[in-house]
């Protein structure tokens, strides 16, 4: 199904775009638009705005009288939230969520220091919210809701650091934290452990404890690679 506000332009990129991300499209591999565009049943210009999108993610290289060339993986736009999702939902997905969260790993424990060093108390407040909305929401196996307070917890981590470059991470993040519950590489209730360590990170936070609340994230990203190591090995 299209992402919806996206129209036919949007169809043509769900299909494609994930095709492209899964190797089904190998480096190298020439699209004609012309043709294209009869697959999908659409008109060139909807096919020129989707892979104008394509290009802006790096996927591709649109070249007159060559076409349309799949990028290397090297060149890729791996940042980019739509990449994620798209490499998520493929065979790529194990190494995907294991790069993602080293990734992680190496950024937040010292993003979370910075934000017991600059958070706001209203940032202070709002960690405080999402951590006790994770308690919440842990038991029962209420994943989505869960997910919805994790996400805004890590997304506070990273813009309340202070940096800029740690706070465009946010999508990023929320991708994989997505990712893991949305195929189903999370177990059916989130692991106490984990829950009681963003509580005790936003208690750090709140007291300015810097080296207290990077000990206790660097503890949450390990767990996560653990994790990985059972459900996807």
């Amino acid at each position: 199904m299209s992402t919806p506000g996206r129209g036919l332009h949007g169809r043509v990129l769900d299909t494609l775009g994930p095709a492209i991300t899964a190797g089904e499209y190998p480096p190298g591999s020439v699209l004609r638009t012309d043709e294209l565009a009869q697959q999908f049943d659409v008109s060139r210009s909807v096919m020129r705005e989707a892979v104008r999108v394509l290009e802006s993610m790096h996927l591709v290289a649109s070249r007159r009288r060559v076409g349309v060339t799949v990028r290397p993986k090297h060149e890729w736009n791996v940042y980019d939230p739509q990449v994620i999702r798209w490499r998520l939902a493929g065979a790529d997905r194990p190494h995907q969520l294991r790069s993602l969260t080293v990734l992680r790993s190496a950024i937040e424990p010292i993003a979370a220091g910075l934000t017991a060093r600059n958070a706001t108390a209203e940032q202070c407040a709002e960690l405080t919210e999402c951590a006790l909305g994770m308690v919440a929401n842990s038991r029962g196996h209420k994943l989505d809701q869960y997910l919805i307070h994790d996400i805004a917890f890590h997304r506070i981590i990273l813009t309340a650091s202070g940096n800029e470059m740690f706070a465009r991470l946010g999508d990023v993040v929320a991708e994989v934290l997505a990712g893991r519950t949305h195929h189903d590489v999370m177990f059916a209730d989130p692991h106490p452990p984990a829950v009681t360590l963003h509580v005790r990170v936003a208690e750090a936070v709140r007291a300015g404890d810097s080296v207290r609340a990077e000990e206790l994230t660097r503890e949450i990203t390990v767990g996560a690679l653990q994790e990985l190591d059972i459900l996807v090995p």
